[in-house]
């Protein structure tokens, strides 16, 4: 009998030689895989901002890789040419644990921290972000994790014991909003609220227009970040980001400026790190 995957909470099962939902994960010899483990899409060294984190180390730069595949379906994702794809789509460069740690060492002299794991959804290769966190810590460095938070607790709990620091994408706080993405609300808190006990956490909500950006949502956003703030006695920021149209919601408008500092505003009434983004 094939295993079930592990990483959310479809819990795919595919035939032997199948892949998941998220594509980044395949069935081999009746066990779900991550088919991308090593197989870097994206490398760059990066401000800590544009992570974003902005109450974590800032002003430093990390390294930071992606790989391919993701469990959501955004209509609006940036990075939809490696979040939509499958090994066959996309050019790789392997990059094991230990060649990706080496590299983090040596631009240590250009200001690097450490590593984050970005661009596609890292958690769907949660193995090799253990495996390669494990090793940036040994070597002295810092770890981050910017993810969509549509993790199961048991990998959850395997990686954020490596992490420093994690951005959470929170879409907004609508269920059923949540599930035309291809998520589930209530994963995305648990798993905020499990990060927020280990590490530094930023949150990110995008402000889509017609959608997320009106103050009913921020306000529900604000209230719940003000109370797990006050519950684990760690000022949560978050970055109420604008949008800009892509994949498949080109023809919709970007947020107006306006809106989003108005929205930041809002945020501030409970709020007492609140920064805006894409402005």
């Amino acid at each position: 009998m094939s295993e079930k995957c592990p990483v959310c909470f479809r819990h795919c099962q595919p035939p032997e030689g199948g892949l998941g939902i998220c594509r980044g994960r395949r069935m081999v010899n009746g066990k779900m895989v991550p088919d991308n483990y090593g197989k870097l899409t994206c490398l760059a060294l990066d401000p800590i901002e544009k992570k974003p984190l902005r109450n974590f180390f800032p002003g430093s730069k990390i390294l930071s890789v992606g790989s391919f595949g993701c469990n959501l379906s955004c209509p609006f994702c940036q990075n939809y040419q490696i979040s939509t794809a499958c090994s066959d789509d996309v050019v790789t460069k392997d990059y094991s644990p230990e060649e990706l740690c080496e590299l983090a060492v040596s631009l240590k002299d250009r200001g690097n921290i450490g590593v984050a794991y970005t661009y596609n959804e890292p958690m769907i290769s949660y193995e090799y972000v253990r495996d390669t966190a494990k090793l940036v810590h040994e070597a002295g460095m810092k770890n981050v994790l910017v993810t969509n938070g549509t993790a199961c607790k048991e990998v959850t709990d395997e990686v954020l014991h490596y992490m420093d620091a994690v951005n959470v994408d929170l879409k907004g706080y609508n269920y059923t909003y949540y599930k035309t993405l291809g998520g589930d609300l209530k994963i995305v808190l648990k798993f905020i609220e499990q990060a927020v006990q280990q590490c530094h956490v930023e949150v990110t909500t995008l402000v889509v227009p017609g959608q997320s950006d009106n103050e009913a949502t921020i306000r529900m956003i604000s209230a719940w970040i003000e109370t797990l703030s006050h519950k684990y006695v760690a000022d949560i920021p978050l970055h109420i980001t604008r949008f800009f149209p892509a994949y498949k919601e080109i023809d919709r408008n970007p947020t107006a400026v306006e809106t989003v500092y108005h929205l930041v505003d809002v945020a501030k009434e409970k709020l007492k790190y609140v920064y805006p983004g894409n402005c």
